[in-house]
């Protein structure tokens, strides 16, 4: 069960510490699409290490018995964050206006599949959403995969739009949002 799970929080510098792991997980999560160019795991290496360096990241890693469950990470945006390019429809600008304090954008949470539908994937994003002080928390979602979003919008997130991030490769996505006010 999903309380029975150990958790561990890691900021940036400990990315040395917990890379293995999450590019692990990654590649098992992953595995029926590794051969897409954005999904390789050299591209989610390299999307990790940007992320890791950026302020504000945090990860929490989810644990039974030593194996690792799942994970969830992300960092908070910055003013002028390139979050928001590639929105393919307008949007209030106030929707998407960034101070560096607002919003924690989610960039990924996973759960390996012994462990989904137990509640591991709520249980390890709210461990990590628990001490954080941004006002609200975005993430992107593959809209072909429509159980993931409504898990997401049952959980309180919002639809925004659809986005292609600026990632080379990037599939379009479509962008949520909730709001922790």
């Amino acid at each position: 069960m999903a309380t029975e799970i150990e958790r561990t929080h890691h900021r940036g510098g400990d990315l040395d510490e917990i890379r293995q792991v999450l590019l692990d997980v990654y590649a098992e999560v992953y595995a029926a699409d590794l051969d897409r160019p954005f999904h390789s795991v050299h591209s989610f290496a390299e999307r990790l290490a940007g992320y890791a360096a950026a302020p504000g990241f945090e990860c929490v890693v989810g644990w039974s018995r030593d194996v690792p469950v799942g994970y969830a990470f992300g960092y908070t945006l910055q003013a002028g964050a390139r979050w928001w390019i590639g929105l393919t429809d307008p949007v209030p600008a106030v929707d998407i206006e960034e101070d560096g304090r607002r919003t924690f954008a989610l960039n990924e949470l996973m759960v390996r599949e012994p462990w989904r539908g137990s509640g591991a994937a709520r249980t390890i994003h709210d461990t990590l959403l628990a001490a954080r002080t941004e006002q609200r928390v975005t993430l992107l979602v593959d809209p072909t995969h429509p159980r993931v979003l409504a898990l997401y919008e049952r959980w309180g997130y919002r639809v925004l739009g659809d986005l292609r991030p600026a990632w080379p490769d990037a599939p379009l996505l479509t962008a949520l949002l909730l709001d922790r006010s």
